[in-house]
């Protein structure tokens, strides 16, 4: 799959660390974007229920701080996505700064696959 060779070449992580990682950003887009929304995006990058699939959960600390910065709202909404992602990372093997190294990777792919449109429904989220 073209993304997780670009993961594992920019970032020098393991397949299944890319392919994790990766899971991970989708799964949280697909929590917060509509259906319809996440639909575009899941149309443009193939496999991508089997990059879910092989995401770990979250779970822990981490959730529980993301839920909190949320509630604050603006950009703190942003910053709870991201630090609900660092239990998974961390299961991973990968520390919770690698969570901002794979978004331009991710974010890039998915332009390149769907455009300017479908990267922005992405980056609402991840952005």
């Amino acid at each position: 799959m073209e993304l997780l060779n670009m993961l594992t070449s920019q970032l020098n992580v393991s397949e299944q660390q890319a392919s994790g990682g990766a899971g991970l950003l989708f799964k949280l887009a697909q929590e917060k974007l509509s259906d319809g929304e996440f639909a575009q995006i899941a149309a443009v990058v193939r496999g991508i229920n089997d990059l879910i699939s092989s995401a770990p959960d979250s779970g822990g600390l981490a959730s529980a701080l993301g839920g909190f910065a949320s509630s604050l709202g603006g950009s703190s909404a942003r910053l709870g996505n991201l630090a609900s992602l660092a239990g998974g990372f961390s299961k991973l093997n990968l520390d919770a700064g690698m969570i901002t190294r794979f978004i331009p990777v991710v974010l890039a792919f998915v332009k390149s696959q769907g455009g300017d449109t479908v990267q922005g429904l992405l980056a609402k989220v991840l952005g």
